[in-house]
C-alpha cells in the first residue's frame, strides 16, 4: 500500500524589498526633461529571411511566406506556374522593427529588429531580403537588408534537442538605410520652444523655471504647467542650437518624490521608497497551508464476477492555521519602516495584504500602486 503526503503551502512566493533613502541632488535639466518634437519615431515593415538550413517556415502552414515569394519573384520577372507547391523550408516571413532617431537624415544607417512570424525554428545564417520600413503614416523611411546576427544557439539529434537562447529574432546592426527624414522645426513660430519635464511636478517645473532664468539673467522661461515650459529663444538657428545646450546644461535640484509603495503581485515584489513612514498600528497574522493526505487501496472483484481489480484513493484534506498575534509597528523613517515589517516574519502575500490593511486603516503614510 502506497501513501502520499502532499504538503502545499499556500503563501509560498519570494520576497525583495528594496529601499532607497538618497537626498535629491542638483541634475542637469536634459536629464529631467525633453524639447518638444525631440523624439524616435517607430518603424516597422514584413519581410523575408533567406538562406536558412532546413529551419525555416513550414510553407504548408504558412501560406503567407508562399504569397511574398511569389510576389517577390514576380517582381524579379520570375513567374511560378498557378499551384505549385512550393515546399520551401530555406525561408521564413518576419517583421523587421526600428527606432528612427531624431534628425536623422537620408542616408544614415540604423540598427533593426528582425523577428519571425510563422513556424521557423531558427533564424541563425539567414539574410534579411531589402524590406521598407514604414512610418505610422505608411511612408517608407528606410530601407532594411543584410545577415543575421542570432545570440541562440541549438542542436538536435535521434529525436533529441537542446537549445539556448532565442533563436527566432536576431538584430542586424546598422541594417538599415535611412531613405526619408521626419519634417522637425524647432522654434518655428519666433523662436518659442517647449521643454517638456519627464514627470509632472509642480515643484520641480518651478525650480526649473527659477534655475534657467538666472543662468539667462532675463526672463526667457515660464512655465505653462506641472510639465510643460516654455521657452523664448532665438530665431537664428545655430543661436538657437546654442541657448538648447545652456539650457540643457543647466542644473536643477528636483523635489522629492511622493511616498509610494510598489507591489508586483505576479512575482511577490514589494519596493518602497524613502519616504515612506508608518503610524502606529498594531498587525496581527497567521500562516495558513493545506496538508492532502493520501492512501491507496484496492478493490477486488467478487470470485467468479465480472468486474477488474482496481487502485482507489482515499485522501485526507485538512487546513492548519497558526495562530496570529497583535504586534506593534511603527516607522518615522525608511529603515524603521523596514525593521517593523520584517519584524511581522510576514511572507510576501500576507505582507502585501498587511500593506493594503495599512494604507486603508491610515497608518501607512504612501500610496499603494499594485502592478
Amino acid at each position: 500500500m502506497a501513501r502520499l503526503r502532499l504538503v502545499a503551502p499556500i503563501l509560498s512566493l519570494g520576497l525583495l524589498l528594496s529601499a532607497f533613502s538618497s537626498p535629491a541632488r542638483a541634475e542637469p535639466l536634459r536629464e529631467l526633461a525633453d524639447f518638444s518634437g525631440v523624439r524616435d519615431n517607430v518603424l516597422v515593415g514584413y519581410g523575408l529571411v533567406v538562406g536558412l538550413d532546413g529551419s525555416g517556415d513550414q510553407t504548408m502552414q504558412t501560406p503567407f511566406t508562399t504569397q511574398s515569394l511569389t510576389n517577390m519573384f514576380s517582381q524579379l520577372g520570375i513567374a511560378i506556374p498557378p499551384g505549385t507547391n512550393m515546399q520551401l523550408r530555406n525561408v521564413a516571413g518576419v517583421m523587421v522593427t526600428a527606432d528612427l532617431p531624431p534628425f536623422s537624415a537620408p542616408g544614415q544607417r540604423i540598427d533593426v529588429v528582425v523577428s519571425s512570424i510563422g513556424n521557423a525554428r531558427s533564424l541563425r545564417g539567414g539574410t534579411l531580403l531589402m524590406t521598407p520600413l514604414k512610418g505610422a503614416d505608411g511612408a517608407t523611411y528606410a530601407l532594411a537588408q543584410g545577415n543575421l546576427l542570432i545570440g541562440g544557439a541549438g542542436a538536435e539529434a535521434g529525436g533529441s534537442s537542446v537549445q539556448i537562447n532565442q533563436q527566432a529574432s536576431g538584430r542586424i546592426a546598422g541594417g538599415a538605410v535611412v531613405e526619408r527624414d521626419v519634417p522637425l522645426q524647432l522654434g518655428a513660430n519666433g523662436g518659442l520652444l517647449e521643454l517638456q519635464l519627464k514627470t509632472a511636478d509642480f515643484g520641480t517645473a518651478e525650480r526649473a523655471v527659477r534655475a534657467i532664468n538666472q543662468e539667462f539673467g532675463s526672463t526667457v522661461a515660464a512655465a505653462r504647467n506641472a510639465r510643460t515650459i516654455q521657452l523664448r529663444g532665438p530665431e537664428n538657428e545655430n543661436d538657437r542650437v546654442s541657448f538648447m545646450a545652456r539650457v540643457e546644461r543647466v542644473y536643477v535640484t528636483p523635489t522629492d518624490a511622493p511616498a509610494k509603495v510598489i507591489i508586483n503581485a505576479r512575482t511577490g515584489s514589494v519596493v518602497l521608497n524613502g519616504r515612506v513612514t508608518l503610524k502606529p498600528a498594531a498587525v496581527a497574522h497567521g500562516n495558513l497551508s493545506v496538508v492532502i493526505d493520501t492512501e491507496f487501496g484496492v478493490s477486488q472483484p467478487a470470485p467468479f464476477g465480472d468486474g477488474e481489480t482496481a487502485v482507489v484513493p482515499d485522501s485526507d484534506i485538512s487546513i492548519q492555521q497558526q495562530q496570529g498575534s497583535l504586534q506593534f509597528v511603527e516607522g518615522a523613517d525608511l529603515m524603521e519602516v523596514v525593521d517593523a515589517l520584517n519584524a511581522l516574519g510576514a511572507t510576501p502575500q500576507e505582507l502585501m495584504s498587511i500593506l493594503e490593511a495599512l494604507k486603508a486603516s491610515g497608518a501607512l503614510r504612501a500610496e499603494l500602486e499594485i502592478i
